[in-house]
Formats: structure tokens, C-alpha cells, sequence
């Protein structure tokens, strides 16, 4: 053991001495591999990404994952990925390149006389419900010989365990392999005998993970199951792997590909990696499965589907890899397109598409997103706010997907209070409403928030009766707000920093704009008069400003008090004009004033910012009359310059340290991780208008059984324990 890691390190510092890897666009704190849902969230740390042959993927609280890829150029073998000892007669490749987008990750590894680039897609398809909600994610390997060369390679990928949340080497879990008649390979691991809707470290305890290919027309696969060792040390000594077909000690189900001789194109071989939940979201007690499932009602057919679907997902998310790297280029740089395209498959990958699982009912599709990192807690209304900009721009409908459970709940009487509910459920997946009204009271905040997310919905799509059907419902949040929304009592917000504290300022702002969004959207002026009453006594009657008019305060009437008033960019996105222009202008001015060494704080309390409300500061800044592009740069260059200090190796975390206190230094990300407000950055892009790259909402499919995909053959099974 000692020989092989003292090799290992010698290598490493060679790699080191030898190789200088390029990173398009940047190198940043963590790569996107396989992010699709909360529960099939696999990342690599970026600063491991130099030595990614010996790399662990992660889940994305850091638990590390099993998923490896080993290549054979004739007859020696080569890790590429994912191999933290190498075994005997092992080397390990070296990373050329690392490259991201909106969708896919890209590693490219020479390793003899072959070149390999390894693709992990994460499709993202917000008009396509069945492709969006398909349970999983792609990792292609293509191979391709250097300067003429044309070696023998053979491709090797396994997992284990770990993708079902079992992290102890010893645990016996149940396992199968099938081969359809279409040639898919499925292998399967499911833990035994944990509870539905259960979790151990935010990793899902039921359900099952699958990893499947199918041969290319270059390749021919073998598979098996077995001990990690034996099975890789089979690969390296014969190029294919065919026993033990045994779950021993530190077991892996896993995949070979032969691709023979090289000639001058490259060869592909495909795998699809899911985690599949039958039963997805425990909503009021029924259960809720992903929309995927009527289209294919099992892994197997699933496995099937997305590797047929593999060329059409991949074109059309290249397609919008490039449409949206394009546009935010457009609005505000290269720093803000690496912002933008980092964030897309972290906000996706928090949510589930979903309809019954008895009814299979396509024309009822809810989303369902986890508070993933903070609490946990589901559609929690003050994230679907943050994330609003991603869906405005690009499929709006999910507004109403996501507030539809939580309205309908509210219908049914379920919650006893009158005020909008903070979320429907402590703790995902389990949406099961809080009956006896006990849940973080934020009733200032929430009213606010679903008046100005179901006023965007309706403003982006035209769908009024929505609204309509759940007009008691709003009209009693709007006249709450008409009583409490001005000087709000005792209460939390959205700013972390503050605590429970009566008057906040941000909470009277977004009260003045909710009132004035919601008698927009009904018709009703004599709410729109009262919002726009509240932001003349906060601006021009200096309630929520200083005495001077230099900015807003934090809470009113402490002069010296300031937040950061991103509540203010709804106003200026739906074009309510709450607000007089001079207001955004002042309080953006105020910006540069207060800047830390790493950027704007959320307030005057802390040291720490929050990268969605900077984008929406940076958006109100660039407003009409506004045009402050100073300050929008100032705020997309911080978030840039943090997203690029080589000191974080997280998923992209909204919130960082601004400045060096003794505990944290500027830069250092700070207490979340992987959080879907991320889509918050897409404000600056969504100035522009909604549906920018597509119209309307998916069209409703009709479930039609497993796709007629018939396995023929379990070749081999193992009982859970």
C-alpha cells in the first residue's frame, strides 16, 4: 500500500512539472458532472480538476462519489477519471483541458497515444417536460489517436454504492443487470429496507440508482459486478471484464467498451447515469413521480430512451449553450456570460418536474424545488423569487409550476393563518403544508413575493385565469400587506443578516411594489394608489432614507442604517414604476460608497454579500434614466473575481466573505452551497423580455407505457440486505 502511494505522489508532482491544463472560460470553485435533481447532483471541486485521473466526484455537500473512467491503449492502461490509488500496472492520463457551459463539462486527457475527451451533460430542456424531468445525465468518452496514431483502446467506467447514499464499504445492497432487446446494458443498485421520502445527509435512502450504455457502432461492451479491485486489475490485465458477477467488499457494477483499432475519426461510447425515484414527492400525502414517468414507467425503458435521445438532448442543449453564452455576452461581458453559464444546471438541478403517480396526468404537472444547503425546506417562496429572472427568460410557465402547489395547498385551507406560508414542507421531499400554521414567519416577505411572482408570470405568458382562480387568496395577501406592509411589526426577511427586526425597509419596499404588481394585474387602481402611497413616504417623505437622501435605510428611522434594496428590481423588471427613477438612481450611487475590499455587503451588519441580490442591484442600476453601468460592472466584476480566486471549492455558493476578519478571508464562500437562487444572476438578461429563447410552455404529452422497449434477459441479480 505504502509503494503504490508514494508512486501516486511521484506522478502527481511530474504531472505537475510537465503539464500547464487551460480552463475555458475560467477554472471555477466546482464543475457541474451529473446535475439533474436534488438527489442526482454529482460535482468535481475545481481546484482537483489538474489531477482529475485521480479526482473523486462529489455529491454536492462534498460526500464523495464513486465514478471512474479507465482507458486501455494498447495494453496499458490509464486512468482518466476518478481513480484515487492506482492499481497495479495503472498510469494516469494527463488533463489537457477543462472547459464548461450551460450544459456540459468537458475534460480533455491524453493518455498514451490516444487523446480522450470526457463530456458530462446535464441536458437542460425547460420546454421538453419529459426530457427535462428524465432522471438523468450523460457522460460521453470520445478517443482519437495522436499525430496519425491509431492505437487499440478499450473504455472502462464503473460506480458503486455511493449513488444510493450508502457510504459504508460493507453494506450489502440489492443490485441487477439487464440487457433490453435494443442492447442496453442497465446495471442497478438499490439500498434495502430504508423508508419512502427518506434521507441520510441530504442524499435521497430509497429509490435506485442505474448506469447504463449500449454498445456504439465502434464498440462491443462487456459488464460484471464485483470487488473495485479485482474488477479494474481484470480490465487492466485483458482490456474486458466478465466475472465475478458477486457484491463483495468495496463493490462496483461496471462497463466495458472495446473499440478496437482507431481509425481517423473518433470514437464515441455513451453512458447514462440516473437515480430513479418511483415515488419522487410526497405532496399532502400523495405521491407525486417525475413527469419521465409517462413516458417510461421503469428504469429500464428510461435507461433505453435517454440513450436514444442522447444525440437530440446533446444538439439541442449545444444549441442553448451557445444562445445563452451569446446573449448574456451581449447584456453585460464575458464576466457576466461566466457567471450566467455556471449557474444553470445548479438551478435546475434543485427541482423535480412531477405529476400524480396514479394518474399519470400530463396535463397537471407541479415543480417542486429544495432549498438545497440551508434548510432543506420545500418551494420555500422566498428562493422561487430570487430564481424568477432564469424562468422569465427562459420558460416562464415554470413560475406557475412551482407556485401551484404551493396555492393549491392554500386553497384547501390547510394553512390556518392569513398571510402567503414561507414553504410547503420543513423538509424535501416530504410537501406536506404546515397544518398547524408553525413555520418561519416571514408574512411581509411572502405576501410580497407571490403578488410579484404571479404578476410576472402573467405579464411574461398572458395566462390571466391563473390568477383568477386563486384571486380570494391574493386579494387577502394584497390586504395584509395594505395594513402591515409600511411598517412592518417584528419579522424576518429575506436578508439573513438582520434577524427578527421590526420596520425593515426592505420589507416596506416590497410591500409598496407587491400592492402596486397585484392592482396591476387585477385591475384594482385603489391597491396600485396605496403601493405607490407607501414609496412616497419611504423616499419622498425620507421614511426609509436617510435625512439627507443618500440612500435607503436598513430599518427606518436609524439614518445610519443601509441594505442593499434589491426588492427595488421587480419594480423596475414588470416597469411598475412604484418607485420614481430618482430613487434607483440614488440608492445605486450609493453602491461604491459602501463597497467592502470583495464587494457591497447585504447591509450594514455584516461583511458578507449575496451574489443574487448584487444581480439584482446591478440590474436596478442599469434601470431607464438610470444607466449606471459603472455600478452594474462593479457588482458582475465582484461576483467574477470571487467565483475566480482558486480559494473555494464548493458549488457555487450565493454568499461570501467581503472582506478579512480573522475567522474568513475576502472571497471565502461562506455557509451555503448549490443553492438554485443562482438563477437569480439572470437579471440583467431578463431586462430584455421573457421567452427569449423559446415561446410559451411544453406542450402536455400523453403517458403510452414503457416506449415498447421489452428486456430480454435478467442476467444477473442480488438480493438488499
Amino acid at each position: 500500500m505504502a509503494y503504490f502511494g508514494i508512486s501516486s505522489i511521484i506522478i502527481v508532482l511530474l504531472r505537475l512539472a510537465t503539464s500547464a491544463p487551460s480552463y475555458t472560460p475560467i477554472l471555477p470553485p466546482s464543475y457541474p458532472l451529473a446535475v439533474r435533481n436534488p438527489y442526482l447532483n454529482a460535482w468535481l471541486p475545481g481546484n482537483a480538476a489538474w489531477n482529475l485521473p485521480f479526482a473523486s466526484a462529489q455529491f454536492w455537500n462534498g460526500l464523495n462519489l464513486t465514478w471512474s473512467v479507465i482507458a486501455r491503449v494498447d495494453g496499458q492502461s490509464y486512468s482518466l477519471f476518478g481513480v484515487p490509488s492506482l492499481g497495479p500496472g495503472v498510469q494516469a492520463g494527463v488533463l489537457q483541458s477543462a472547459d464548461y457551459t450551460s450544459t456540459h463539462t468537458t475534460f480533455t486527457v491524453t493518455a498514451g497515444s490516444a487523446t480522450f475527451v470526457l463530456d458530462f451533460l446535464s441536458p437542460v430542456s425547460p420546454l421538453d417536460y419529459v426530457r427535462q424531468s428524465a432522471p438523468f445525465s450523460y457522460l460521453t468518452v470520445s478517443a482519437s489517436g495522436i499525430d496519425g496514431a491509431s492505437p487499440d483502446v478499450q473504455i472502462y467506467s464503473d460506480i458503486d454504492n455511493t449513488w444510493v447514499g450508502q457510504f459504508d464499504p460493507y453494506i450489502q445492497v440489492g443490485w441487477g443487470y439487464t440487457l433490453t432487446n435494443e442492447s442496453t446494458s442497465i446495471m442497478t443498485l438499490t439500498p434495502g429496507g430504508k423508508p419512502t421520502y427518506s434521507e441520510y445527509n441530504d442524499t435521497a435512502q430509497w429509490g435506485t440508482a442505474v448506469y447504463c450504455t449500449k454498445p456504439s457502432s465502434d464498440s462491443t461492451v462487456t459488464a460484471t459486478v464485483g470487488g473495485m479491485n479485482v474488477v479494474r486489475a481484470a480490465f487492466a490485465a485483458n482490456g474486458s471484464i466478465s466475472e465475478p458477477w458477486e457484491w463483495q467488499y468495496a463493490s462496483v457494477v461496471a462497463y466495458s467498451h472495446d473499440l478496437g483499432k482507431l481509425g481517423e475519426k473518433k470514437s464515441n461510447v455513451t453512458f447514462a447515469i440516473g437515480y430513479w425515484r418511483q415515488e419522487t414527492i410526497n405532496y399532502l400525502g400523495d405521491d407525486r413521480t417525475a413527469y419521465f414517468t409517462a413516458t417510461c414507467a421503469d428504469p429500464q425503458c428510461g435507461c433505453t430512451h435517454v440513450l436514444n435521445d442522447y444525440a437530440d438532448a446533446d444538439a439541442e442543449a449545444r444549441k442553448l449553450d451557445a444562445e445563452i453564452a451569446a446573449k448574456a455576452t451581449s447584456v453585460a461581458g464575458a464576466n457576466y456570460s461566466d457567471i450566467i453559464t455556471l449557474s444553470v444546471r445548479q438551478a435546475f438541478g434543485a427541482m423535480d418536474l412531477t405529476i400524480s403517480a396514479d394518474k399519470l396526468d400530463t396535463a397537471d404537472p407541479l415543480a417542486f424545488v429544495k432549498e438545497i444547503s440551508s434548510d432543506g425546506n420545500v418551494n420555500t417562496i422566498d428562493v422561487i423569487y430570487p430564481m424568477a429572472p432564469m424562468f422569465y427568460v427562459l420558460a416562464p410557465d415554470y413560475l406557475r409550476l412551482l407556485m401551484e402547489p404551493v396555492m393549491r395547498y392554500m386553497a384547501s385551507g390547510g394553512w390556518p393563518l392569513g398571510y402567503a406560508i414561507h414553504d410547503l414542507g420543513a423538509a424535501y421531499p416530504n410537501a406536506t403544508g404546515h397544518n398547524d400554521g408553525i413555520a418561519e414567519e416571514m408574512p411581509v416577505e411572502e405576501c410580497g413575493n407571490i403578488l410579484m411572482l404571479a404578476y410576472m408570470y402573467q405579464q411574461a405568458t398572458g395566462d390571466k385565469k391563473w390568477a383568477e382562480q386563486y384571486s380570494g387568496l391574493f386579494q387577502l395577501y394584497a390586504d395584509y400587506l395594505v395594513e402591515n406592509g409600511l411598517y412592518p411589526t417584528q419579522q424576518l426577511s429575506s436578508d439573513d443578516g438582520l434577524g427578527d427586526i421590526a420596520n425593515q425597509t426592505e420589507l416596506a419596499i416590497k410591500a409598496a411594489i407587491g400592492l402596486n404588481a397585484y392592482g396591476v394585474m387585477t385591475g384594482q387602481t385603489n391597491y396600485s394608489d396605496v403601493g405607490k402611497a407607501f414609496a412616497k413616504t419611504l423616499y419622498d417623505d425620507k421614511d426609509g432614507t436617510d435625512d439627507k437622501r443618500t440612500h435607503f435605510t436598513c430599518y427606518q428611522g436609524e439614518d445610519e442604517s443601509w441594505g442593499m434594496a434589491y426588492n427595488l428590481y421587480p419594480d423596475v423588471l414588470l416597469n411598475l414604476s412604484t418607485f420614481p427613477t430618482a430613487a434607483y438612481a440614488m440608492q445605486s450611487s450609493f453602491y461604491p460608497t459602501v463597497r467592502m475590499p470583495g464587494g457591497v455587503p447585504l447591509d450594514d451588519l455584516v461583511d458578507w454579500g449575496k451574489t443574487d441580490w448584487m444581480m439584482f442591484a446591478a440590474a436596478t442600476a442599469v434601470a431607464p434614466d438610470v444607466s449606471n453601468e459603472g455600478v452594474r460592472d462593479m457588482f458582475i466584476d465582484d461576483v467574477h473575481a470571487y467565483i475566480t480566486n482558486g480559494i473555494n471549492a464548493v458549488p457555487f455558493s450565493d454568499k461570501f466573505h467581503l472582506q478579512d476578519n480573522g475567522s474568513f478571508v475576502t472571497g471565502q464562500w461562506n455557509q451555503y452551497l448549490a443553492r438554485p437562487v443562482v438563477a437569480g444572476h439572470f437579471a440583467l438578461m431578463a431586462l430584455d423580455g421573457p421567452s427569449q429563447f423559446g415561446k410559451g410552455a411544453a406542450e402536455p404529452k400523453k403517458a403510452h407505457g414503457d416506449g415498447g422497449d421489452e428486456w430480454v434477459q435478467v442476467v444477473y441479480e442480488g438480493p438488499a440486505a
